[in-house]
C-alpha cells in the first residue's frame, strides 16, 4: 500500500469537517414574491343605455315597371342594375301608331273648332234678326242649339286628342323616382301590353332606406314604465320621434356606423307575435345599405346616466355569474361579482351594480391573481389593452448527423 502525505491527510480532515458543519445546518423555507399584476381604477363617467335589437333593411319604394299600351318593344334605354333618376326612359314601344292618332285626333279637333266658329256666327246673326223681328223664335232656337253642339263636338274632340297622347307618352316607360332597375323581362321586339299589362322590369328606391325591426312585449312594458318616471308617454314619443336617433351595423360591420332616426311606431302590439312594430329611416347617400339584408339595431334609452366602466377582457365567469378581481389597500386579491352592462368603446364594458368608485380592479396577470392572495400591484389604465408581449425565441437542436448551414461551424 501506498503511505499518505502528512499534507494530504491533513486537507482530508479539514474537508470532513466542513462536512460536518454543513449537515448541523438548519435548511428554512424562502416564499416566493407576490406575483405581479396591473391593476387601475374603475371609470366612472357618463354611459348612454341602448335597447338592442335585430332588424332588416327595406326599400321606401319597390314598383313594378309595365306596359300599359300594345306594342312591339323597340328600345331599352338602360343597364341592368343601373341606378337611374326620376324621369329617366327606360323602355320605349313601337310609336308609329299613337303618334297617327294624336295627329289624327288634332285633325278633328281643327275640323270641330271651325264648325264652332261658324254656329257661334250664324247663331249671332239670328240673335240680331230676332231682336228685329225679321227671325222667328224657332230659327234662334236652331241656331242656338247647332252652336252649343258644336261646342260639345269641340270638348269631345280635345278630350280624344288628350287621350291620345296619353297612350302616346305611355309607349315611353320611365323612371317614377329615383332607384336602381332590376334585369329587364323582356326583349326587344317582343310584343307587350297585349290584353293586360305585361311587366317589363322593377325599379327600388335604396336613398333613402328603411329598417324594420319588433320590440317585446315586455321590451314596451319596461319603456313605458321608464317613460312615465320622466311623465312622457309612447305617443308623446311618436308625436317628436324624429327627434330619436337610430344607429344599425351589419353582420361583417364593428360596432354601428350607420345613423338615422325613428320614422314610425305601430299604434298597436300585434297579438299574434306579441311584439310592436318598429321603422327607422337612413339616407344611405353612399348606398352602402341594400334592402333585405339583416341588421344590428340600437335604440338609446332616455339620456346619458353615470357608470362604472371596466375593461371587458378584465371580466371573468363562473358558476355565480360575472366577477372581476379587485386589489384592496393590503395587496390582497379579492373577487367581486358584478352586473354586466352594454360594450361601449375603447373595450369598455358598462356595469350596472357590483362595483363601486375607486376600486382597484386587476386588468392584466388575471392567472396570477388569486383570490385571497397577495398580488404585487402595478399602476395601469383603464381603456388601454395591454401591449402583447414579444415573443420567446427558442433553439431547437439540429438532430445529430445534419449538416450545419454555411458558414457556420458545429
Amino acid at each position: 500500500m501506498r503511505r499518505v502525505g502528512r499534507g494530504t491527510a491533513v486537507l482530508l480532515c479539514a474537508g470532513g469537517a466542513l462536512a460536518l458543519a454543513g449537515c448541523e445546518e438548519k435548511n428554512t423555507y424562502v416564499a416566493p414574491p407576490p406575483p405581479t399584476v396591473t391593476v387601475a381604477p374603475v371609470l366612472q363617467q357618463p354611459v348612454q343605455r341602448y335597447l338592442e335589437l335585430t332588424g332588416n333593411t327595406a326599400s321606401i319604394n319597390t314598383v313594378d315597371l309595365n306596359a300599359r299600351v300594345q306594342g312591339f318593344l323597340t328600345d331599352i334605354k338602360y343597364q341592368d342594375g343601373q341606378l337611374v333618376k326620376k324621369g329617366t326612359v327606360l323602355f320605349v314601344i313601337e310609336q308609329d301608331q299613337y303618334k297617327a292618332d294624336v295627329a289624327q285626333a288634332q285633325a278633328v279637333l281643327a275640323a270641330n273648332q271651325a264648325l264652332q266658329v261658324q254656329a257661334e256666327a250664324e247663331y249671332n246673326r239670328q240673335n240680331q234678326l230676332a231682336k228685329q223681328d225679321f227671325a222667328s223664335q224657332a230659327t234662334l232656337d236652331q241656331a242656338r242649339a247647332k252652336r252649343d253642339q258644336a261646342v260639345a263636338n269641340v270638348q269631345n274632340a280635345q278630350a280624344s286628342l288628350d287621350i291620345a297622347k296619353i297612350n302616346l307618352s305611355y309607349t315611353e316607360v320611365a323612371a317614377p323616382f329615383d332607384g336602381v332597375v332590376t334585369a329587364h323581362l323582356q326583349d326587344i321586339g317582343a310584343l307587350v301590353g297585349y290584353g293586360s299589362p305585361t311587366k317589363l322590369a322593377t325599379i327600388v328606391e335604396v336613398s333613402p332606406i328603411y329598417v324594420w325591426f319588433s320590440l317585446s312585449e315586455n321590451q314596451v312594458l319596461n319603456i313605458k314604465d321608464a317613460l312615465a318616471k320622466q311623465g312622457r308617454t309612447i305617443r308623446s314619443v311618436t308625436e317628436n320621434m324624429t327627434d330619436i336617433p337610430v344607429e344599425i351595423g351589419l353582420q361583417t360591420e364593428t360596432g354601428f356606423p350607420h345613423k338615422g332616426k325613428l320614422d314610425y311606431i305601430s299604434p298597436q302590439v300585434d297579438p299574434g307575435t306579441g311584439t310592436l312594430t318598429v321603422r327607422a329611416i337612413f339616407d344611405n347617400k353612399d348606398l352602402a345599405l341594400l334592402p333585405g339584408l339583416f341588421a344590428r339595431v340600437r335604440l338609446p334609452l332616455g339620456p346619458a346616466e353615470p357608470a362604472i366602466l371596466v375593461n371587458d377582457n378584465a371580466i371573468g365567469t363562473n358558476q355565480t355569474g360575472a366577477y372581476v378581481l379587485t386589489v384592496g389597500k393590503d395587496n390582497v386579491v379579492s373577487q367581486m361579482q358584478v352586473q354586466m352592462g352594454q360594450l361601449q368603446d375603447k373595450g369598455l364594458r358598462a356595469l350596472n351594480g357590483g362595483l363601486n368608485a375607486g376600486e382597484q380592479v386587476v386588468i392584466n396577470g388575471l392567472q396570477r391573481a388569486i383570490p385571497g392572495s397577495k398580488v404585487s400591484p402595478q399602476a395601469g389604465t383603464m381603456g388601454q389593452v395591454p401591449a402583447p408581449r414579444a415573443p420567446i425565441a427558442v433553439t431547437v437542436p439540429a438532430p445529430a448527423g445534419t449538416p450545419a448551414p454555411a458558414g457556420q461551424k458545429n
